[in-house]
């Protein structure tokens, strides 16, 4: 088995990358059933386990689009890397004003690799949608950005999720958790990973307080196994609801550092969390990347 994590193309703000090892270590799920995440994000998580029968939903139609019209071979790897080589030197040429151009183009008509030139351009690689679902992240001051290295890295990428869902069944829809959450049997594994409450996201919708008492009660209610990723606290502040609502479940805490921020001194440690319904047994490795 390979220890190397693969990074999807559609990266966001508290992507688990690092915490992959640690999460999928703590996995029991024989595949008698289906991996389900209610809250796709980047699918870094998902990707790395690679079910044999998978369903990754999301509230944002544009994460769900994307890979979407990689399944359906609408985008493939050829036509990723004429756009991005397309797209890329305009960038370089035209600087900020072409980033913008293409967000008003995004924003009116949704193109799945017009997302994708924008994660990878945008201020930090931030996902972040206002309340009338428009993508309004700044300019990420880089107009080099895809040189023709960067280009090809994020082509291998495509390229390893393409093989994955023809490999694999996998499927993607854009749903609320409660519509995914209330199609689930004893025989899946749920992966959860919401917004994090008392947290500031608005990476496509927010997330309250009575969202996560209600997630609670989803998760415990189901028969299958879960794991939910969430924060345990900083050197300010404590997730309150964790203490809250998931007190009845197994806590494994971990350390890590987040690389999101305007001013690098901002950028402060965090204790990550994952939240059980069961006792591991045993850590095990399943990074299957080959």
């Amino acid at each position: 088995m390979s220890k190397k994590v693969f990074v999807p193309p559609i990266k966001c703000q508290g992507i688990k990358t690092k915490l992959v090892p640690w999460i999928l270590e703590n996995v029991e799920f024989n595949e008698q059933g289906r991996w389900i995440e209610p809250f796709m994000g980047s699918g870094v998580v998902g990707f790395n386990f690679r079910a044999k029968h998978a369903i990754f939903c999301d509230k944002n139609p544009h994460l769900v689009n994307f890979y979407n019209a990689l399944k359906t071979g609408k985008n493939t790897t050829a036509r990723a890397r004429s756009f991005l080589e397309r797209e890329g030197a305009l960038l370089a040429k035209y600087g900020k004003d072409y980033y913008y151009e293409v967000r008003d183009r995004f924003n009116q008509h949704g193109d799945a690799l017009d997302f994708l030139f924008l994660s990878r351009s945008c201020f930090n690689g931030v996902m972040r949608f206002n309340q009338k679902g428009l993508f309004n992240v700044p300019f990420g001051h880089k107009p080099q950005r895809f040189s023709k290295a960067y280009i090809t890295k994020i082509i291998n990428q495509i390229d390893y999720v393409i093989k994955a869902i023809q490999m694999y069944n996998w499927e993607f829809l854009c749903q609320d958790f409660r519509g995914t959450l209330a199609d689930v049997n004893c025989k899946d594994f749920i992966y959860c990973d919401p917004p994090y409450a008392g947290r500031h996201v608005d990476y496509f919708s927010s997330w309250s307080d009575a969202d996560e008492r209600e997630l609670h009660q989803l998760l415990m209610g189901s028969k299958a196994k879960f794991i939910l990723s969430t924060w345990h606290g900083n050197e300010h502040r404590r997730n309150e609801p964790l203490d809250r609502y998931w007190r009845d479940c197994n806590i494994l805490t971990r350390e890590h550092f987040y690389h999101v921020g305007a001013n690098e001194q901002n950028r402060k440690p965090m204790v990550e969390a994952i939240v059980l319904n069961y006792t591991p047994q045993t850590a095990y490795c399943v990074l299957r990347n080959t």
